[in-house]
């Protein structure tokens, strides 16, 4: 069976009282029989409230959560697409959304709590039940709670689109990856234009008014100082960047934005990996984007792999595009 890449486990029944880690991948959900298919866009969140909350204490608290910005994109972007129905009106037509968190209050309920579910009404789809003994005493845990939620949603979305490329993906993409590098890695099928390099491809899509781009590459492991931080990953992918990204013009050439790039370490599958975000910028050009990166050992043949995903797409939101390069990178198999 095809491995799932995933960034959280599936937690069916879950009462939270601490921010949520990443945990080991679990298995694809099947889809139950007879279960439509859910509405909504990837990173929408319907939310499911009385006026009486959405309008009070919580609904204010989970309002700045869901809506607050994305760190390290060119524009101010919310982390989801927020919309709003009462009780009376979720019934079998808005029940059918991909993301819904229910706000509800039990007098009995001293302690507030998260319920989650999955596929009850629609496929793929999760539903977030946050339950407490008042509105006043709601908005705090909301507010504690609150980078959980953000990536509890995000990785549910990161999951999807990864597990959606166990199936469809570039093959001659695929196929040039293994050749080069001996690995499995998936990318969108329609990212299909290819430039290959010394331990180098970058594929693009055929986009007018945006690119979506995704690399791979790979240098020889000497010593773990090269996860030492951001300023050695930055120089390490600017002489990677600087050798097969040109620009348009004579002379210039991709670089990292080195007031914007964050780098942090990950485990993923019991590996490590070192994650970076941050901004590119074409040197001389007024071009740049987002961009995100995974960069691991290949123990077998001793080199790093690195694949990365990149936007160029001026005067247009990033958010979605990015996060589904982002998936693609967890779909990389090494030896």
């Amino acid at each position: 069976m095809k491995k799932l890449i995933c960034v959280f486990a599936a937690l069916l029944m879950l009462s939270v009282s601490c921010d949520m880690g990443p945990q080991r991948p679990q298995r694809k959900h099947k889809r139950p029989l007879l279960v439509p298919s859910s509405s909504g866009n990837p990173y929408e969140v319907m939310v499911v409230a009385d006026d009486s909350l959405w309008e009070g204490y919580s609904g204010r608290a989970l309002k700045a959560v869901l809506n607050r910005s994305i760190p390290m994109l060119p524009q101010q972007e919310p982390v989801f697409h927020v919309s709003h129905v009462t009780q009376r009106h979720y019934d079998r037509i808005t029940n059918l959304f991909r993301n819904i968190i229910v706000l509800k209050t039990d007098p009995y309920r001293v302690d507030p709590k998260i319920q989650i579910e999955r596929n009850v009404h629609s496929y793929p789809q999760l539903i977030m039940t946050i339950t407490g003994e008042s509105d006043r005493s709601l908005s705090p845990y909301i507010t504690e709670q609150s980078n959980f939620l953000v990536r509890y949603f995000t990785a549910e979305e990161i999951n999807r689109e990864a597990t959606r490329l166990e199936d469809e993906y570039n093959l001659k993409f695929n196929e040039k990856v293994k050749e080069m590098f001996g690995c499995e890695f998936h990318i969108p099928a329609d990212i299909r234009k290819m430039k290959v390099g010394k331990d180098f491809i970058w594929a693009s899509d055929d986009g007018l008014s945006s690119i979506q781009n995704i690399c791979i590459y790979s240098y020889p492991y000497f010593t773990e100082q090269v996860f030492s931080g951001r300023k050695v990953y930055m120089a390490l992918r600017d002489s990677f960047m600087r050798a097969n990204i040109p620009g348009e013009h004579p002379g210039s050439v991709m670089a990292t934005n080195h007031e914007f790039c964050d780098v942090v370490n990950m485990d993923i599958q019991g590996h490590y990996v070192q994650e970076a975000r941050g901004l590119w910028e074409m040197t001389g050009e007024a071009m740049g984007g987002p961009f995100v990166s995974h960069s691991q050992v290949d123990t077998v043949n001793h080199r790093v792999i690195v694949v990365e995903g990149f936007v160029y797409a001026p005067d247009k939101m990033k958010r979605t595009m990015l996060r589904r390069l982002e998936a693609a990178l967890y779909t990389l198999r090494l030896p």
